[in-house]
């Protein structure tokens, strides 16, 4: 189960925050896909986190806005993370038509529980 975080600057539109909200899910869940969890293209409550937080008087970017993505440590997903996360940026860049943000994956050691 991949975590999201979008921090973005004040100047972002609501409309890139929606495009944002509606394709990282599925970006994100193509991006971490592996044998160990795969994605049947069917995301069910629980299957990713997506947060957004607008930059604040202290934070400092040069970008419009940074996509972080937490995602469990498999070496199938770690082989290849930067092939992984560039194409993850290029699905960004066509969903939202920007350019100038920036895209972290990072493949913890993790372990997840959920209740019903």
């Amino acid at each position: 189960m991949p975590l999201i975080e979008v921090v973005h600057s004040p100047d972002v539109s609501e409309e890139t925050l929606h495009q944002l909200g509606d394709a990282l899910p599925h970006l994100v869940s193509l991006a971490v896909e592996c044998p160990e969890e795969p994605y049947d293209r069917n995301l069910q409550p629980g299957d990713v986190e997506l947060r957004f937080r607008q930059l604040g008087p202290f934070d400092r970017s040069g970008l419009d806005f940074v996509v972080e993505v937490r995602s469990k440590w498999f070496e199938s997903r770690a082989s290849n993370r930067q092939e992984r996360v560039d194409a993850l940026h290029e699905g960004i860049e066509e969903a939202t038509g920007l350019s100038d943000f920036g895209v972290y994956l990072s493949l913890p050691v993790a372990a997840w529980s959920q209740g019903d």
